[in-house]
Protein backbone atom coordinates (compact mmCIF):
# COMPACT_ATOMS: atom_id res chain seq x y z
CA UNK A 1 0.00 0.00 0.00
CA UNK A 2 1.36 3.55 -1.14
CA UNK A 3 1.94 6.15 2.09
CA UNK A 4 1.59 9.84 1.30
CA UNK A 5 4.05 12.02 3.53
CA UNK A 6 2.86 15.77 3.97
CA UNK A 7 5.23 17.70 6.05
CA UNK A 8 6.50 21.53 5.95
CA UNK A 9 9.78 20.92 7.02
CA UNK A 10 12.44 18.27 7.20
CA UNK A 11 15.39 18.13 9.25
CA UNK A 12 18.27 15.64 9.78
CA UNK A 13 18.43 13.62 13.31
CA UNK A 14 21.95 14.30 14.16
CA UNK A 15 22.59 18.00 11.97
CA UNK A 16 19.50 19.19 11.48
CA UNK A 17 20.41 20.79 7.75
CA UNK A 18 21.98 17.62 6.72
CA UNK A 19 19.46 14.59 5.23
CA UNK A 20 20.76 12.29 3.51
CA UNK A 21 19.04 10.53 0.57
CA UNK A 22 19.21 6.70 -0.27
CA UNK A 23 20.30 6.83 -4.18
CA UNK A 24 18.96 4.52 -6.81
CA UNK A 25 21.14 1.29 -6.12
CA UNK A 26 20.61 1.31 -2.68
CA UNK A 27 23.63 1.00 -1.65
CA UNK A 28 24.85 4.67 -1.38
CA UNK A 29 23.56 8.25 0.27
CA UNK A 30 24.05 11.63 -1.11
CA UNK A 31 23.38 14.97 1.06
CA UNK A 32 20.18 16.41 -0.28
CA UNK A 33 20.83 19.88 0.21
CA UNK A 34 24.50 19.15 -1.82
CA UNK A 35 22.56 18.18 -4.61
CA UNK A 36 20.15 21.01 -5.02
CA UNK A 37 20.62 24.14 -7.39
CA UNK A 38 20.93 26.94 -5.29
CA UNK A 39 20.47 29.93 -8.45
CA UNK A 40 19.22 29.74 -11.39
CA UNK A 41 18.39 32.48 -14.10
CA UNK A 42 16.93 33.04 -17.58
CA UNK A 43 17.78 36.10 -19.59
CA UNK A 44 16.43 37.25 -22.58
CA UNK A 45 18.63 40.51 -23.68
CA UNK A 46 18.31 40.34 -27.49
CA UNK A 47 16.53 43.38 -28.31
CA UNK A 48 16.25 45.14 -25.04
CA UNK A 49 17.27 45.62 -21.89
CA UNK A 50 17.66 42.91 -19.41
CA UNK A 51 14.74 40.85 -19.61
CA UNK A 52 14.60 38.22 -16.68
CA UNK A 53 12.16 35.65 -17.80
CA UNK A 54 12.25 33.49 -15.00
CA UNK A 55 14.80 33.07 -11.90
CA UNK A 56 15.41 31.59 -8.32
CA UNK A 57 17.29 33.10 -5.55
CA UNK A 58 17.67 35.76 -7.57
CA UNK A 59 17.26 39.81 -6.57
CA UNK A 60 18.89 41.48 -10.46
CA UNK A 61 21.21 41.27 -13.16
CA UNK A 62 23.42 44.07 -14.52
CA UNK A 63 24.31 44.44 -18.55
CA UNK A 64 27.77 44.70 -18.08
CA UNK A 65 28.15 45.10 -21.75
CA UNK A 66 27.41 42.88 -24.89
CA UNK A 67 27.02 39.83 -23.92
CA UNK A 68 27.97 40.19 -20.14
CA UNK A 69 25.50 39.97 -17.40
CA UNK A 70 26.31 40.01 -13.69
CA UNK A 71 23.12 38.37 -12.10
CA UNK A 72 23.13 38.78 -7.85
CA UNK A 73 21.27 36.21 -5.75
CA UNK A 74 19.08 37.03 -3.21
CA UNK A 75 20.86 34.61 -0.81
CA UNK A 76 24.15 34.47 -1.08
CA UNK A 77 26.89 31.77 -1.44
CA UNK A 78 29.12 30.75 1.69
CA UNK A 79 32.14 31.35 -0.51
CA UNK A 80 33.57 31.10 -4.32
CA UNK A 81 33.70 27.73 -4.29
CA UNK A 82 30.50 26.74 -6.40
CA UNK A 83 29.77 25.41 -9.75
CA UNK A 84 28.32 27.72 -12.64
CA UNK A 85 26.45 25.35 -15.50
CA UNK A 86 24.83 27.58 -18.46
CA UNK A 87 23.47 27.67 -21.96
CA UNK A 88 22.43 29.88 -24.37
CA UNK A 89 19.56 29.27 -27.41
CA UNK A 90 18.34 32.08 -30.11
CA UNK A 91 19.76 34.50 -31.90
CA UNK A 92 20.04 34.67 -35.59
CA UNK A 93 23.09 34.59 -37.88
CA UNK A 94 25.93 33.32 -36.44
CA UNK A 95 24.37 33.09 -32.92
CA UNK A 96 22.46 30.07 -33.10
CA UNK A 97 25.62 27.70 -31.18
CA UNK A 98 26.52 30.32 -27.98
CA UNK A 99 27.63 29.23 -24.98
CA UNK A 100 27.88 30.73 -21.11
CA UNK A 101 30.84 30.99 -19.28
CA UNK A 102 32.06 32.43 -16.21
CA UNK A 103 34.64 34.96 -17.56
CA UNK A 104 37.22 37.94 -16.29
CA UNK A 105 37.71 36.32 -13.16
CA UNK A 106 34.69 37.94 -11.47
CA UNK A 107 32.88 35.29 -9.25
CA UNK A 108 31.15 36.43 -5.43
CA UNK A 109 29.37 35.11 -3.18
CA UNK A 110 26.38 37.19 -4.02
CA UNK A 111 25.88 40.53 -2.32
CA UNK A 112 28.72 42.15 -4.46
CA UNK A 113 27.21 40.01 -7.74
CA UNK A 114 27.44 36.17 -8.39
CA UNK A 115 29.25 35.48 -11.07
CA UNK A 116 30.01 37.23 -14.67
CA UNK A 117 28.10 35.52 -17.54
CA UNK A 118 29.73 35.72 -21.03
CA UNK A 119 28.18 34.92 -24.12
CA UNK A 120 29.78 34.50 -27.47
CA UNK A 121 28.63 33.60 -31.05
CA UNK A 122 30.21 31.15 -33.53
CA UNK A 123 33.17 33.75 -34.29
CA UNK A 124 33.50 34.03 -30.69
CA UNK A 125 32.83 37.40 -30.08
CA UNK A 126 30.52 38.19 -27.16
CA UNK A 127 26.82 38.46 -27.85
CA UNK A 128 23.66 39.35 -26.71
CA UNK A 129 20.92 36.52 -27.24
CA UNK A 130 17.34 35.56 -26.85
CA UNK A 131 18.11 33.12 -24.01
CA UNK A 132 20.88 32.96 -21.41
CA UNK A 133 20.44 30.44 -18.89
CA UNK A 134 22.77 30.13 -15.96
CA UNK A 135 22.51 27.91 -12.82
CA UNK A 136 24.70 27.86 -9.78
CA UNK A 137 25.56 24.71 -6.84
CA UNK A 138 27.24 24.84 -3.54
CA UNK A 139 26.75 26.00 -0.07
CA UNK A 140 24.83 29.01 1.02
CA UNK A 141 25.39 31.03 3.40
Amino acid sequence: MASVLKVNTLTGVTTAGSIAVTGEGNSTTTNLQQGLCKHWIDIDNKDTAVNVRDSFNHSSTSDIGTGNYLPSATNPFVNVNYVIVGSTIGGTGNQSVLDSHQTVGVKGTGASGLYEVGVSDNNNSDADNDHCMTAALGDLA
